[in-house]
C-alpha cells in the first residue's frame, strides 16, 4: 500500500518498502468477552487479554480491528496487539459516535501533540530550549503499542506490536505533516522484530523517510546538547523520561562532588556539571555508554561550568564498584542511583526491591553526612509506595534516615493514562 502523500517531510519520499505492506483488512472481528473484562473495558482501561475473550467470529491478522459485543451493544473498540490467533489485547476508544477505525488515528494524535505544545515552543531557544521529547506515549496517549520520540530533525517510531504495520502508510503522512523532520527511523521491540512474517520487509533501524543517519544525532534538552543513536541505541536512542529529574539534579549540584550510578550516557552527570558540581563521576558497566557520556560533555564545553568540572568515568558493575569506592575512601556530596528495570515480570518484584535496598545501603556508604541521595525506579511492576518504603527502610537500617526533599514521577511528555502506565518514580533526600 503506497503512502497517501509521497513527500510530506523535508526529508523526501517515503521508503518504497511501505508500498510492499498489504492494506489492513476491512472486515471487523466480532468478539464477546467475560463480564469482568467488560467492566474493565467500560471503565476505560486500554488492555484486553486474550484469555478474557469468550467468542471470536474469525481468525484475524495483526492490525485487524474488532468490535466487542455483549447482551448490550458495547462501544466499538479498535485493537492493536494480537496473539497467535490475532486476538486483540489493547483497545483504542470507547466511543459510539465514530467508527473505531477512524477515531484512534484521527483524534488521538492531535491530542498527543497538543500535550507537548509547551515543550515544542522552546525548540529554537539555544539557551534553555528543548527539541528532544516524546510525541506519542503508547496507551497513555490512546495509541497503544506505539512510541514516537523527536530528536531535533529526527523522528523515531518504535513499534511494540506488529499490528501497526498495515496502518503505517496511511497514518504517517496524515499525522506528521505538521511535524516536519528530515527523517523517520523505525525501531521495534525484540518481540516485534522476531515476527518477520508480519513485517513485510520492514526492519528494525531502517529509515522510513529520508536518509539514515551516519552516526548519533544531536538534540537539545533544557539548553544542553546531547547525542542519541536512533538506529542502534537502547529503546529509541535516549531516555527522555528523566529530563525534569536531571534538571532538579542540576539545581541541587552546586559545590557538590557527584557520583552518578548507572550513568548510561551521562545525562545526570552533565546537568550536575552545568549546575556547578566541581567533580562528577559517571559509573556504568558499559564502556560504550560512558564514551557517549564523554562526548556529551565535549558537546557542551562552551558552557563555562561544564568546562570547569572534572568528569571521571568508571566502567564497572555498580554493586561491586560502590563497595570498592567505599573501601577506598571515596566520598561524594550527591549520589544518583538510576538503575534499569529490575522487575519486568511480577515474579521479579521481591528481588527488585531487595536490589533497591542494597543500592541504597551501598550509596549511603559513599555519601557524606548531609549529602543528597537521588534514588529512582523505572520498574512498572514495583508500586511507588513499596519502592519509597523500601528506600526509607534501607536508609534507617543503615543508620542514615532520610529527610525527603521531594518525590517525583513522570515528565509531562510521558503522561500516565491508566494505573499500569505509571512506572517512573524517584526520591530526592538528604541523609
Amino acid at each position: 500500500m503506497a503512502p497517501d502523500d509521497a513527500a510530506p517531510f523535508r526529508g523526501g519520499a517515503w521508503t518504497p518498502a511501505l508500498a510492499q505492506v498489504p492494506s489492513p483488512g476491512t472486515r471487523r472481528l466480532a468478539l464477546r468477552v467475560t463480564a469482568a473484562a467488560e467492566r474493565t473495558l467500560r471503565s476505560g482501561h486500554p488492555w484486553l487479554f486474550d484469555g478474557a475473550i469468550t467468542e471470536q467470529s474469525k481468525d484475524g491478522a495483526p492490525g485487524d480491528l474488532a468490535v466487542i459485543f455483549d447482551l448490550r451493544p458495547l462501544p466499538g473498540r479498535g485493537p492493536l496487539r494480537s496473539t497467535a490467533r490475532a486476538r486483540p489485547s489493547r483497545a483504542f476508544s470507547n466511543t459510539t459516535t465514530r467508527q473505531p477505525s477512524t477515531l484512534p488515528f484521527c483524534a488521538a494524535y492531535p491530542r498527543a501533540v497538543a500535550r507537548r505544545a509547551a515543550l515544542a515552543a522552546t525548540a529554537n531557544d539555544p539557551v534553555a530550549g528543548t527539541n528532544g521529547y516524546r510525541l506519542i506515549h503508547g496507551e497513555n496517549d490512546a495509541l497503544p503499542g506505539l512510541v514516537v520520540d523527536r530528536y531535533a530533525e529526527t523522528l523515531v517510531l518504535r513499534l511494540d506490536t506488529p499490528a501497526w504495520v498495515p496502518h503505517l502508510a496511511t497514518v504517517l503522512p496524515r499525522w506528521w505533516t505538521p511535524q516536519p523532520a528530515d527523517r523517520v527511523i523505525l525501531r521495534m521491540s525484540r518481540s516485534v522484530a522476531a515476527t518477520p512474517a508480519w513485517l513485510h520487509g520492514l526492519e528494525d533501524g531502517m529509515a522510513l523517510l529520508g536518509a539514515p543517519p551516519d552516526g548519533p544525532v544531536l538534540f537539545r534538552e533544557n539548553g544542553l546538547i546531547f547525542e542519541a543513536d536512533p538506529v542502534h541505541g537502547q529503546k529509541t536512542g535516549f531516555f527522555l523520561d528523566q529530563r525534569e529529574n536531571r534538571q532538579r539534579v542540576g539545581d541541587l549540584a552546586r559545590g557538590r562532588r557527584v557520583l552518578n550510578v548507572f550513568a548510561y550516557n551521562g545525562g545526570f552527570s552533565l546537568y550536575a556539571a552545568r549546575g556547578g558540581a566541581p567533580a562528577v563521576t559517571s559509573l556504568d558497566i558499559s564502556a560504550g555508554a560512558l564514551a557517549a557520556a564523554v562526548r556529551n560533555f565535549a558537546h557542551n564545553r562552551h558552557i563555562p561550568a561544564v568546562a570547569a568540572a572534572h568528569h571521571h568515568t568508571l566502567a564497572a558493575d555498580a554493586f561491586a564498584a560502590l563497595a570498592d569506592l567505599h573501601r577506598d575512601g571515596h566520598r561524594y556530596e550527591m549520589v544518583i542511583i538510576d538503575p534499569p528495570a529490575f522487575a519486568k515480570r511480577q515474579s521479579e518484584v521481591e528481588n527488585a526491591l531487595a536490589a533497591y535496598a542494597r543500592l541504597v545501603d551501598l550509596g549511603l556508604h559513599v555519601l557524606t553526612p548531609g549529602g543528597i541521595l537521588v534514588m529512582a525506579s523505572c520498574s512498572s511492576r514495583v508500586p511507588a509506595d513499596r519502592f519509597f518504603g523500601v528506600v526509607n527502610a534501607a536508609a534507617r537500617d543503615a543508620g542514615r534516615p532520610l529527610h525527603e526533599l521531594m518525590r517525583t514521577g513522570h515528565a509531562p511528555d510521558h503522561p500516565v493514562g491508566f494505573a499500569e502506565g505509571a512506572y517512573l518514580k524517584a526520591v530526592f533526600a538528604e541523609a
